[in-house]
């Protein structure tokens, strides 16, 4: 994403007469950013935010109940406030002032912490180039953020120039890196060997490698809980999981994970496994293993995935256990699906969900955190005429395809770029260390396709539009979709340092669904915080006895009567889940029942599929 650095101002002197060391480095770097290619470019085959240059594009469609759609269009050219520019350039040409005296001393810089620059080889001058592009970094986030525009495009501008920021990094580069220098003469150029060895490697998968790959093996030591396929057609298989215990409830858990990934991350080896975990505490646990697109599937939409994926499922499973109510548990992307078709089957008058828990979900886009700033008008109507199949006029066109898992797998890697992108250039290419086995890792590899119209449908009714939170607003399967109607008892967990899930959004849902709700906010990320087995001990989680149920808009209004609990939030949850099991039974002796029989051993076909 090609987004110029901004200068100091126009014509600039220091003291001495001469133009600023600060815009003479932000020359070059532009101009060695321009004329050489990194893996920053793979954004623009993704969701890659526009630049700070504002292009006109069509207004989206109206909405008055639509909080989340911009009052108007941004306006083409931003500013930035001539009297912060003084204040920000006074305050670099200080600091670098003080640097340049302590660099004539021969003091070493402290290297604000950083820890790209905390190896013993960050010395002397190599320190000192570091801690000067640690300055440059902070004058230009400073600047972005000082862009006096709406909040959207404000975001987006400071992404865009973090992008830029990151990459410029003296660790990036072998000739700025006395690390990779090190390791060459300690290696006697081995490392070089090795390095080149990855980076051919790599160009051969298509991307960079975060984990050794070849240490895992789905079916072997992933994905490894046993069970059954008991269902399958051209959009997922359900599998069946095996009972461990004596007795089980009566009423089965049916889990409904991302279709973005693979719904392996909540079955990675046993002790860490949240199938495997679940099962232990006697529950029948079926769970939706997403097919893995290919253009035969290209043209499936949201409402083939809610009819015949999500709500497909929920029948097959009542047909095995027999049970009209079942407990329904969505993960991400899939609990955004399986809201959307419990408020289908709320308006057909059907009510089938006994308890709903929702993982690091939302329903209400009004704040999406990072991934808003790869979102816009302009973006979603090239996605909808290019593979969504929808015309200029909103009519069809007929022109389908896959959204590559490739490009998003890149796109979400840079949200994150220095820990999931420079971390690895940096050690795989410029050290020559190969990467060490990490499953978590190796699912994140392990990337999707999606079809086209059902990925331009939901970035633009959802990150776009945020239509889903307004009753009736929009239709899916023909009817209007109301999540109010969700009246059955729900647990809603967030994750506080979730950058894909904002805590607060994923709270939001509190207020749009119907029946009672418990909250818990647990530590890390978005797939740290979910996949938390208790016995590790690790982390904490947050919860709130004191409202009884009554929620306030904030979340921090919330956060404020919450009292920390130490360890996983998993023991609370199968304590909430277990009131809603029904009787114990003795666990049935085969998989499936005599109209769905067994097809295959768990973890079936389908999640083997890797994106082309």
């Amino acid at each position: 994403m090609a987004v110029a650095p901004s200068r100091i101002g126009p014509g600039r002197k220091t003291r001495g007469g001469t133009p600023s060391k600060k815009a003479a480095s932000v020359l070059r770097a532009t101009q060695v950013l321009r004329s050489t290619p990194h893996p920053a470019k793979k954004m623009a085959t993704a969701l890659s935010p526009r630049t700070v240059r504002s292009r006109k594009a069509a207004p989206p469609p109206s909405t008055k109940a639509n909080d989340a759609s911009p009052a108007k269009t941004p306006d083409a050219s931003y500013q930035l406030d001539p009297a912060r520019v003084l204040e920000l350039q006074s305050d670099y040409v200080h600091s670098i002032s003080l640097l340049w005296r302590d660099m004539l001393e021969g003091k070493n810089p402290a290297l604000s912490g950083d820890k790209r620059f905390r190896g013993d080889a960050w010395t002397g001058l190599h320190a000192y180039l570091a801690e000067i592009y640690i300055l440059n970094s902070r004058l230009m986030v400073q600047l972005a953020e000082s862009v006096q525009a709406d909040a959207k495009t404000q975001s987006k501008i400071r992404f865009a120039v973090q992008q830029w920021v990151d990459a410029m990094s003296p660790a990036n580069y072998f000739a700025t890196n006395p690390e990779a220098q090190q390791r060459v003469i300690e290696t006697g150029g081995e490392s070089l060997g090795a390095g080149l060895t990855n980076i051919l490697s790599d160009l051969q998968k298509g991307r960079i490698s975060q984990t050794d790959e070849s240490a895992f093996e789905i079916g072997r030591n992933v994905a490894v809980t046993e069970g059954s396929v008991v269902f399958q057609n051209d959009i997922f298989q359900l599998i069946q999981y095996r009972p461990q215990t004596k007795t089980v409830y009566e009423r089965p858990l049916l889990i409904v994970p991302p279709c973005i990934n693979k719904f392996y991350i909540l079955d990675l080896q046993p002790e860490n496994s949240f199938v495997r975990h679940t099962v232990a505490q006697g529950h029948t646990v079926f769970l939706i293993s997403w097919r893995n697109p290919t253009p035969a599937q290209a043209g499936f939409t949201w409402d083939d995935y809610v009819e015949e994926g999500t709500i497909r499922a929920i029948r097959v499973v009542q047909d095995i256990s027999r049970q009209a109510r079942l407990n329904l548990l969505g993960f991400c992307v899939g609990g955004t699906l399986l809201g959307t078709a419990l408020a289908v089957l709320e308006a057909r008058g059907q009510k089938v969900a006994q308890s709903l828990t929702l993982l690091t979900t939302l329903l209400d886009f009004s704040d999406a955190g990072v991934l808003s700033v790869l979102v816009d008008e302009a973006q979603v109507q090239m996605r909808e005429r290019t593979i969504g199949g929808v015309a200029a006029d909103g009519t069809c066109n007929g022109q389908v395809g896959l959204m590559p898992g490739r490009d998003l797998a890149a796109s979400f890697s840079f949200l994150r770029p220095n820990d999931l992108v420079w971390n690895y250039v940096v050690s795989n290419y410029l050290k020559g260390n190969a990467p060490v086995p990490f499953d978590l890792l190796y699912w994140n590899a392990d990337s999707t396709n999606l079809p086209g119209p059902f990925f331009a449908w939901y970035l633009r009714n959802t990150y776009l539009e945020n239509r889903l939170k307004v009753p009736s607003l929009v239709q899916v399967c023909g009817v209007p979709v109301d999540l109010s109607r969700i009246d059955v008892p729900t647990y809603i967990y967030a994750s506080r340092d979730d950058h894909i899930v904002p805590w607060p959004s994923a709270y939001a849902s509190t207020q749009l669904l119907g029946g009672p709700v418990r909250f818990v906010l647990g530590a890390s990320g978005h797939i740290a915080g979910v996949v938390n087995p208790p016995l590790k001990g690790k982390r904490s989680h947050w919860v709130s006895e004191s409202l009884q149920g009554r929620f306030p808009a904030d979340a921090r209004s919330w956060l404020d009567t919450a009292h920390e609990v130490s360890g996983s939030w998993w023991p609370d949850w199968f304590h909430w889940l277990a009131g809603f099991g029904g009787s114990p039974m003795r666990p049935p002796r085969a998989a499936g029942n005599k109209h769905y029989r067994a097809i295959e051993a768990a973890p079936g076909a389908y999640v083997r599929a890797r994106a082309a």
